[in-house]
């Protein structure tokens, strides 16, 4: 099984977008259940509130299913719980290995860092572009994907 953490700022706009683009992937290709697949974020600002309104609207637009969701914290024991822990943008990298006091197995990257692109994802919260931000999460979650072996069926 493969364990995936999406990490953000606020875990209300990219990594809950993240985690339900890559839990849709995974079940249209009958694969659900070789996938374990959160989000988290790095900052206290935004813990228990449901995704933001953009994501929601993006997702629904794009026939995702978005299940429940509550946005929690990054913490130091995600770190065994996962095999990979996917920032958006440096920054989230930057603060996911303080929080996790380090990345001693290198599960710690960017998720476009998968693509032939590796860059930043744009935080919507300040550019308010859903659509760039679901278009760079798609690219990094197929690329993602391939990474693992699980070319599109």
């Amino acid at each position: 099984m493969v364990r995936v953490l999406f990490v953000c700022h606020g875990n209300i706009c990219r990594s809950p977008m993240a985690e339900f683009v890559l839990k849709d992937m995974v079940q249209k290709r009958g694969l659900a259940g070789d996938f374990f697949i959160g989000s988290a974020a790095t900052s206290l600002e935004e813990i228990g509130s449901a995704p933001h309104p953009g994501t929601q609207r993006k997702l629904r637009a794009q026939g995702v299913p978005a299940g429940e969701h509550r946005a929690v914290r990054l913490t130091m024991a995600d770190y065994d719980r996962y095999d990979y822990l996917l920032g958006m943008d440096g920054r989230n990298v930057q603060n996911m290995r303080r929080i996790l006091g380090g990345d001693p197995q290198g599960k710690v990257r960017r998720l476009l860092d998968f693509t032939p692109r590796p860059r930043d994802i744009a935080d919507p919260w300040y550019t308010g572009d859903f659509d760039r931000t679901y278009l760079d999460i798609v690219e990094g979650c197929e690329a993602f994907l391939r990474h693992c072996g699980q070319e599109q069926a």
